[in-house]
């Protein structure tokens, strides 16, 4: 049994294959889709004009295909959904009425999900009876009580679907999955890469998380803001207009705008003021929004670290525990410099640990879960 995952970004593919034992066979990607693409499939590499998502799907599985893993080798398709709405909140085989669900929130998640569904609709047409399954980004977070999700806003904006979701929730499924029997009561999980955000994970379950109706909410990001006044919004938005602004917030912003790059490690490199004030905004407000998940917690017994920043960045990660000794952090300053997945210290009062992000797998797990149950 094999199944391909496709993780369909904004101007981006990309797609693996698993076995049924859920070791990766095989892997790649599209970036830039739009025009001069950059191609990382199999033995296609290079440059090429990849005008849509339907053209890099195309390619994806034209190059499977040449190392034995055509359509007919596969036994489903599994996708990431950025955003099921507040309805699909669980893993579930892909029907008209799934799509229609994901196209109706199309406004919440408008650079995600039309690429999603274009994926969707190209690998139907490509082939017909493979089924194809959904894992939404959105669903690990349905667990937040309505205290925690509800803005305070009238009712007539509640009904526009004007709601914290979150996000990130197939990382932080497939972190609960990864520390299995050692998975703490209250757990901090930190999501950090160039999207960022935490989550209070309490007997397994999402409580709370920094992300809110978009990605935009929560921490300095690589070129997001991170949590910023709805005034200030507004008047960027007075100033420039909607869609400048949008840009702004979005695509100018975080890292970039504070430091001159969206990458920590180019950051790290550049060794300026500016540079490094970038980093230290990035770690203080980690800090301070962990002191809100855990005080929806109840209180803090283990702290999880995972995606590129979270897994690679030493001073980062320094930097947060450090911020976190009052809530009973103490870490092994040699293991956090060599990398290791536990970083728990002599004395400390909760257990610490480093996680390999695998959305991929995650995604194809829940997938075959669901083919497995007759979803």
């Amino acid at each position: 049994m094999a199944v391909l995952v496709v993780n369909a970004g904004s101007s981006s593919i990309k797609i693996a294959v698993f076995d049924e034992g859920l070791t990766e066979v095989a892997s790649g990607r599209v970036t830039e889709i739009g025009g001069a693409a950059r191609v990382e499939v199999g033995d296609l590499r290079g440059g090429r004009v990849v005008p849509d998502h339907a053209a890099a799907l195309a390619i994806c599985l034209e190059a499977l295909a040449e190392r034995g893993l055509g359509l007919e080798r596969l036994d489903a398709a599994a996708h990431r959904v950025v955003h099921g709405g507040a309805k699909l909140v669980q893993p579930c085989r892909i029907t008209p009425k799934v799509v229609a669900g994901i196209e109706a929130v199309v406004p919440l998640a408008p650079l995600h999900n039309p690429a999603n569904l274009t994926a969707i609709r190209a690998l139907g047409r490509l082939a017909p009876d493979l089924p194809q399954y959904a894992s939404f980004d959105t669903a690990f977070h349905a667990t937040n009580p309505e205290v925690a999700v509800r803005y305070a806003l009238p009712p007539e904006a509640e009904a526009m679907g004007l709601r914290r979701y979150g996000f990130h929730g197939i990382s932080y499924a497939g972190l609960v999955r990864a520390l299995g029997a050692r998975l703490p009561d209250r757990l901090l999980a930190l999501h950090l890469g160039n999207g960022a955000s935490l989550c209070a994970i309490r007997g397994g379950v999402s409580v709370a998380t920094t992300m809110g109706y978009s990605p935009l909410d929560g921490l300095t990001m690589g070129t997001r803001t991170g949590g910023i006044d709805g005034n200030a919004v507004l008047r960027l938005a007075e100033l420039h207009g909607v869609a400048q602004a949008g840009r702004i917030l979005n695509r100018e912003s975080g890292l970039l705008g504070l430091g001159g790059a969206s990458d920590m490690r180019e950051l790290a490199r550049m060794g300026t003021d500016r540079a490094g004030f970038a980093r230290a905004h990035f770690v203080y407000w980690a800090v301070r929004h962990a002191g809100s998940m855990i005080a929806a917690m109840g209180g803090l017994d283990g702290i999880a670290f995972t995606g590129g920043i979270g897994e690679n960045d030493v001073a980062v990660r320094a930097g947060i525990l450090d911020g976190l000794a009052w809530a009973g952090a103490g870490y092994d300053a040699a293991a956090n410099a060599e990398g290791r997945a536990e970083l728990t210290g002599a004395g400390s009062r909760v257990a610490i640990w480093t996680v390999a992000a695998e959305e991929e797998r995650q995604i194809a797990r829940e997938a075959l879960a669901a083919k497995a149950a007759g979803a």
